[in-house]
């Protein structure tokens, strides 16, 4: 199978990464040789990925999406099972931490945890493969191509994951505002870690909260009641970051 991939950013870690067989790049023919799109030419000409030059009307049918006159024809995106995932944690000499997303379906908020996650050196996403998003060139090009270099892995059951996790001896902490929930600063987020994220309606399910091990939650000082999913998540991987840093200093 083969999709097409679109966006500088997201072409250029695409090809930076290797991770996908590559078929050929479009540009549009007033597209300038700014740094972004010479790297891109550089890595095509070394992987010997054909180049065309097409005008803007050719990439029409991506209708609003943001390709800034820049494609790539490519292999589908591969997921991986969570034991590669813990595997490379172990590769590493570093503690599991690893980012589990309880039915996120818009993929801009996809996009934009798995860009965080790879930021803060998580080592593996865990997504759902019915009723959430899945990574599709809209998610590559909202993780601004960051999902390139992340290992996902795309499960049936989310609560039966937590239970191969905690078998490692994987700790789970869910994101959720409810009774119990310790705030986000005042929890103990070193070790080997899962961060748990709910869908951007509705939260953690219920059999979900139930499977963590604790809740933290987000201080809210105004009116409104909740965050964005992508922003709350981001907000606690970057806490779990400076604790585990500070941890091994």
């Amino acid at each position: 199978m083969r999709e097409t991939l679109y966006g500088r950013n997201a072409v250029y870690e695409a090809l930076r990464a290797g991770r996908r067989e590559f078929y050929r790049i479009s540009i549009v023919d007033t597209v300038r040789a700014t740094d972004v799109v010479s790297d891109i030419l550089t890595m095509a000409e070394a992987a010997r990925i054909p180049v065309q030059r097409i005008s803007r009307r050719d990439l029409n049918w991506l209708e609003d999406a943001n390709h800034q006159g820049v494609t790539l024809e490519a292999s589908d995106f591969r997921y991986v099972d969570i034991n590669a995932i813990l595997a490379t944690a172990k590769q590493r000499g570093e503690p599991p931490f690893l980012l589990l997303l309880d039915l996120i379906q818009d993929p801009q908020n996809l996009g934009s945890l798995i860009r965080t996650a790879e930021a803060v050196g998580v080592h593996g996403v865990v997504i759902q493969d019915r009723r959430a998003a899945g990574v599709s060139p809209a998610v590559v090009n909202s993780s601004s191509g960051a999902v390139e270099h992340l290992l996902v892995a795309q499960v049936t059951n989310l609560s039966q994951t937590i239970d191969t996790l905690k078998a490692y001896n994987v700790w789970v902490a869910g994101l959720e505002a409810a009774r119990g929930a310790k705030r986000y600063d005042q929890a103990d987020l070193t070790g080997a870690l899962a961060l748990v994220v709910g869908s951007e309606g509705s939260g953690l399910r219920r059999l979900v909260e139930e499977k963590c091990d604790f809740l933290v939650e987000m201080p809210m000082k105004g009116k409104i009641t909740s965050l964005n999913a992508a922003v709350a998540g981001s907000i606690v991987l970057y806490e779990a970051l400076r604790q585990r840093q500070t941890a091994a200093a």
